[in-house]
């Protein structure tokens, strides 16, 4: 079998890292600060589209720009989630500086919206940088609605097509994937809706696309779902746990 050798420019996995880093940063930097870092990354920004043979970089640039206090406000009401949601938080400076499950919605945020202009590879890389760092795996093209909280965070996978609505809880492990891996669905949504008020705890499953989890609805953990939740539900696991004294 022949292979062609094609120059892939792996090194732009270093720009998109970098890249990644400092536009979250930038976003709650003081204003002057923020404006500087934000010149600097359009000039990095506009690099890696040149790389990747990318036209009408500056207005790409502009378009995505343009999205960032937007974006930053939906951040913050991640924060305010997650600080009314988690008993374990003692202040807003604590999630920004080290929660990972606000880190990685952050980032998807932000991934997204250049997904959703046209730039999946940038988006992708973006989305693996936090994956490496927080073991949460948010597709760039999945859909998340307000106020989102993620609670320790790993193992996460949530699917392209995903959808989530507002205020929704989802603990580590939680799985939001596909029925099918085949490549002729790859224009399908294959993923589940989740509606808004849900909480998902740990290692649940949800699989397909033309599933919904209805409002309200609290999925216990490690369920499997594979069929349509209606709103106001309750979804646990049973199992049978034994517990005996040990003879000495």
């Amino acid at each position: 079998m022949n292979y062609i050798l094609m120059a892939y420019k792996l090194r732009l996995k270093d720009d998109i890292a970098d890249f990644t880093k400092r536009l979250f940063y930038a976003l709650f930097d003081d204003a002057d600060k923020e404006a500087e870092e934000i010149a600097a990354l359009e000039n990095l920004f506009l690099k890696v589209l040149s790389e990747l043979s990318t036209k009408k970089g500056e207005l790409l640039w502009k378009s995505f720009s343009e999205q960032l206090p937007t974006i930053k406000q939906k951040i913050e009401l991640d924060a305010l989630a997650t600080e009314q949601n988690d008993p374990a938080c003692k202040s807003l400076e604590e999630i920004y500086l080290a929660y990972p499950g606000f880190h990685a919605i952050a980032i998807h945020r932000l991934s997204h919206e250049l997904f959703k202009l046209g730039l999946p590879v940038i988006a992708r890389m973006m989305s693996e940088c936090i994956h490496g760092k927080t073991g949460i795996d948010i597709h760039p093209g999945a859909t998340i609605g307000d106020s989102f909280f993620i609670d320790h965070g790993t193992g996460i996978v949530i699917g392209e097509t995903s959808i989530i609505k507002n205020n929704v809880k989802i603990y580590q492990g939680v799985t939001l994937g596909g029925l099918s891996i085949k490549k002729s669905l790859s224009q399908t949504k294959r993923h589940p809706t989740i509606e808004d008020n849900v909480t998902i705890y740990a290692n649940a499953t949800i699989l397909g696309g033309d599933i919904t989890i209805g409002a309200n609805s609290i999925i216990g953990a490690n369920v499997w779902i594979t069929e349509s939740v209606p709103e106001n539900s309750l979804v646990t696991y049973q199992s049978e746990i034994k517990i005996s004294t040990r003879n000495k």
